[in-house]
């Protein structure tokens, strides 16, 4: 295909789909012709997408003027070796060849990205801005974002119930809640808990003193959380039926839920709002250069998954 003249070629399309395939860790050898076709088929639309936008971006760029210096080249080549702890230049050629690159198309690749990420910037991204209202309506509609739930330090008695192929012996199970009854009356009347774990739970918090968490009240099976939500630090529950036998609860500690205020959040909350409204505006931007662009397709099917992705992405940019 051509993109205002310039080519995308048949080999510059399949060293994507291999990029994406190592990505994924995806081994060719490991899985049939017929997996491996479909993996390919089905990220090839976006694959398309992503290389004629990138193509657009770096004309535009170039039709601005930007470009990669010596000077800059020489200062992002030293900002890689240093990311990557490369401090000889024996390790760097080796670098190099692993990846299966010279210097000039490294510099190629450097110089592609750099002027793609100066378009966004200048045309973009530098043109966005959140204003303090637009923070403050934002963090009033996502409270629950800024919000950690209560959490709470249970201990736990277990008088279990043993369980069978039929269920569990009805004996069994009145001698067990006997048992938790006649205990729980004794808490109630004073009895040390942390006392009666070492005593008599069979649960295997016991060798801890019976503690559990902390314990987000969200993370909590419902029916619990019902229970335990109105309790207090101290609060002991009811004997409660659980699946393993009968379980008495006690609130060891309790920590409220907070809130984050809205100056503590503020920085990330604009951070949030400037990458919704420049991925808006970057939507916008490159719609415009597409309908700008001249693009002639030598395969037909391939015109027909980049029109289809296209339409679905104007789809649902829509909602």
């Amino acid at each position: 295909m051509k993109v205002n003249g310039d080519i995308i070629t048949q080999s510059d399309l399949e060293a994507r789909q291999s990029a994406v395939l190592r990505a994924q860790r995806i081994n060719p050898d490991g899985i049939t012709d017929a997996q491996l076709e479909k993996m390919v088929a089905d990220v090839t639309p976006q694959l398309i997408v992503e290389a004629v936008d990138e193509l657009l971006l770096l004309q535009r760029g170039r039709e601005l003027g930007y470009k990669l210096t010596d000077e800059k080249f020489k200062q992002v080549l030293e900002n890689l070796k240093k990311e990557n702890k490369i401090e000889t230049e024996e390790q760097f050629q080796a670098a190099l060849k692993n990846e299966n690159l010279t210097l000039a198309e490294l510099r190629t690749r450097m110089e592609k990205g750099a002027i793609i990420s100066e378009v966004q910037g200048n045309e973009v991204m530098g043109k966005i801005s959140v204003s303090e209202n637009e923070t403050k309506a934002y963090y009033e509609a996502h409270q629950a974002e800024f919000t950690t739930p209560a959490t709470m330090m249970l201990r736990e008695i277990l008088i279990a119930v043993p369980a069978n192929k039929l269920g569990f012996n009805v004996a069994q199970d009145e001698a067990a809640k006997a048992k938790a009854d006649a205990l729980h009356a004794r808490l109630k009347a004073g009895e040390s808990f942390e006392k009666a774990v070492a005593d008599v739970s069979e649960a295997p918090s016991k060798a801890n003193g019976g503690l559990i968490g902390p314990i987000s009240l969200p993370d909590i099976v419902p029916a619990l959380r019902d229970v335990l939500a109105p309790l207090k630090a101290g609060d002991i529950t009811d004997v409660l039926r659980t699946q393993n036998g009968y379980q008495i609860y006690k609130v060891d500690t309790l920590t409220p839920a907070t809130v984050l205020p809205w100056e503590q959040a503020r920085d990330e909350i604009g951070t949030r709002v400037a990458n919704t409204k420049q991925a808006a505006e970057f939507a916008k931007y490159i719609v415009k250069l597409r309908a700008q662009a001249v693009i002639e397709w030598k395969n037909a099917e391939l015109k027909k998954l980049y029109d289809q992705r296209v339409a679905d992405e104007a789809a649902a940019n829509v909602k």
